[in-house]
């Protein structure tokens, strides 16, 4: 359960509540929400404690949790989550949009690729040092040295950096590197124990839905990353897989309005894993912002068919800028910012 407390009640009147429900064994947090004290309380409270807590003129509220979770349930804080990845707020009222190739290729050709970002209207540049493939045979990218071909192509425009990580022990040279963001793709959405390991490193933490993962398995791991010390999580719905083979996944834009009753956190989409073809993401971008979605992230590339991976779906310099511009407008049109 979440407590929520009248707004003004003094921290040492909410401690003795804590303090209450902790000597007869029962683990609580404590939000980092400002408008109001809010306690979301781990164990099981047995009735005669619930009943104690109802009568009691302090809270204001108490909310049921779906299952375990609690950082990440929408009322452990009065307003929804708003992300900082360097200098770009991920939230409430904000469209951003995240561009840039699907592996770092080398170090001009990420620069030139930063450029088309930039010169877009992007706001986020992404490019995959580490890449997790099907194939053994295909490129899997450079590595560490992709990590700073990144992040000299992101300071040289002004971008802050989003890039995959596949293994806890790659988190040092990610750290090293002063990486801006930490994506978690989806094969390793279940990966509990880098999950607990990358937590630690307080980065933010961009989470990709599984091919096959439900919302609840979704949200399990994003309260994994916010137990373990990152509460900066936003989620990232990419394509399920289903029966249909026409495109690459099935775009999933139904979880848009549930998650928004389900949880706090930021919900961007990419539409490129999704769908796997150039010429359909504009219309399936322009979806996920009508939908509410709070940015957007896929693959430029300036000149796709030479891209080493996911060439099909990288999108040329117009069509990335067609892209940003729809969302410009419809957030224009839907009273939110398109961030500077």
């Amino acid at each position: 359960m979440i407590l929520h407390f009248e707004k003004g009640t003094a921290n040492d009147e909410v401690q003795s509540v804590r303090d209450r429900l902790e000597c007869e064994g029962i683990r609580t947090l404590l939000s980092t929400e400002t408008a109001r004290p809010i306690v979301g309380v781990i164990d099981q409270v047995p009735e005669d404690l619930q009943a104690e807590l109802r009568g009691d003129r302090r809270i204001e509220s108490i909310h049921i949790c779906r299952g375990d979770r609690r950082m990440v349930e929408r009322s452990y804080r009065e307003m929804p989550l708003t992300v900082k990845v360097g200098k770009v707020e991920i939230g409430p009222g904000k469209c951003v949009v995240m561009a840039g190739p699907c592996s770092v290729e080398g170090r001009e050709i990420m620069l030139e690729a930063a450029r088309l970002a930039k010169d877009a209207g992007a706001h986020v540049l992404r490019g995959g040092a580490y890449k997790p493939r099907t194939s053994p045979y295909t490129f899997q990218g450079f590595g560490v040295e992709g990590l700073a071909q990144l992040k000299e192509s992101g300071e040289h425009f002004d971008m802050p950096v989003v890039t995959e990580i596949m293994d806890a022990s790659h988190l040092p040279a990610f750290v090293d590197h002063e990486i801006d963001m930490l994506q978690v793709g989806a094969r390793n959405m279940q990966n509990f124990t880098m999950l607990k390991a990358i937590a630690s490193a307080g980065i933010p933490v961009l989470l990709k839905r599984a091919l096959s993962g439900t919302v609840d398995e979704w949200l399990y791991s994003a309260e994994y990353l916010s137990a373990f010390g990152c509460p900066q999580v936003v989620l990232c719905e990419r394509g399920i897989r289903t029966y249909e083979k026409a495109t690459r996944n099935t775009l999933d834009l139904t979880v848009l309005p549930l998650l928004r009753e389900w949880t706090h956190l930021p919900i961007i989409v990419d539409p490129a894993h999704a769908v796997g073809v150039a010429r359909f993401i504009r219309p399936l971008a322009a979806a996920s912002v009508a939908a509410g979605a709070d940015g957007l992230i896929v693959e430029a590339h300036p000149r796709p068919e030479e891209a080493r991976s996911d060439r099909d779906q990288a999108l040329l310099p117009n069509e990335l800028a067609a892209i940003v511009a729809d969302a410009r407008v419809q957030a224009a049109v839907t009273g939110r910012q398109f961030h500077a």
